[in-house]
């Protein structure tokens, strides 16, 4: 959905209220997870911190959608639960105007106390189609406390195909902000360690 101007909050929940039953844009949950023929393949990590304390603050973090803090993007509604079926819009300020993209949580990641996260996916009012993993992990043999997103994509509606190349910046982009972001988050500290790829599967 693109708006020449920023929505309202009632135009945001009569947004988010009508996603609440629209099915996802794409077929196979945790596509993610995999390289699909197609699709961008995306990834970003940096380590945030150190120790078990930070460890849990960005889990909390994320709990929290800490990594959206961008001022350029905004995730709708505050507060939302991060749990598999919650549906959230994200407002994105683009050059002179903004676009809201509905998504939902499609599953959780919690492995013994060693990564937690969750993935969510594209619906049918998405500009783009796809799935995107947002996830902390630590490392107890260095107590380093990591932030990864991962994603796969590809460009759905016709504004999003026709400026893809400024689509493909603002995806950069997020990935770049939203790690500084976990890097703000309370009680972590920022490592001069980033890695990121793109790859694209045709």
């Amino acid at each position: 959905m693109f708006l020449t101007r920023r929505p309202s909050p009632r135009e945001i929940k009569q947004f988010l209220d009508r996603s609440q039953s629209l099915p996802l844009s794409y077929d196979s949950i945790g596509i993610a997870k995999q390289s699909p023929r197609g699709f961008k393949i995306d990834e970003a990590s940096s380590i945030i911190g150190r120790g078990e304390a930070t460890f849990a603050r960005a889990k909390q973090a994320l709990t929290n959608w800490q990594q959206f803090d961008l001022g350029w993007v905004e995730l709708h509604p505050q507060g939302a639960p991060v749990a598999v079926g919650s549906v959230v819009a994200v407002l994105v300020r683009h050059l002179g105007f903004w676009s809201l993209n509905g998504c939902r949580v499609v599953y959780l990641i919690d492995e013994a106390e060693m990564k937690f996260g969750f993935a969510y996916g594209t619906l049918t009012n998405h500009a783009e189609l796809g799935e995107e993993i947002f996830e902390v992990s630590f490392d107890p043999a260095t107590a380093a406390v990591t932030y990864g997103i991962r994603a796969v994509s590809k460009a759905r509606a016709v504004a999003a195909r026709l400026g893809y190349p400024f689509t493909r910046f603002l995806q950069e982009r997020f990935r770049r902000d939203s790690i500084a972001a976990m890097r703000r988050a309370p009680g972590t500290h920022a490592s001069a360690l980033t890695k990121s790829s793109q790859r694209g599967f045709d």
